[in-house]
């Protein structure tokens, strides 16, 4: 059994290929599969609106 990449030969580069393009299949799959499946719901902008200026002093914070 030859243990190098670089002396293996053509046969082994193709299974190599094959196994590699499966696994980026499979992975890119599980995340198409999991973004459909989460609640785009809970992806809602949300408006914040600035209140009352408040001043932090040694005595604790004083709304001006």
């Amino acid at each position: 059994m030859n243990h190098s990449i670089y002396s293996a030969d053509r046969t082994t580069h193709l299974k190599i290929v094959v196994v590699a393009l499966f696994a980026a299949i499979v992975v890119a799959g599980v995340g198409i599969v999991a973004r459909l499946g989460a609640d785009d719901s809970v992806q809602t902008a949300r408006v914040i609106k600035a209140g009352k200026p408040v001043v932090l002093t040694s005595n604790g914070s004083m709304v001006r």
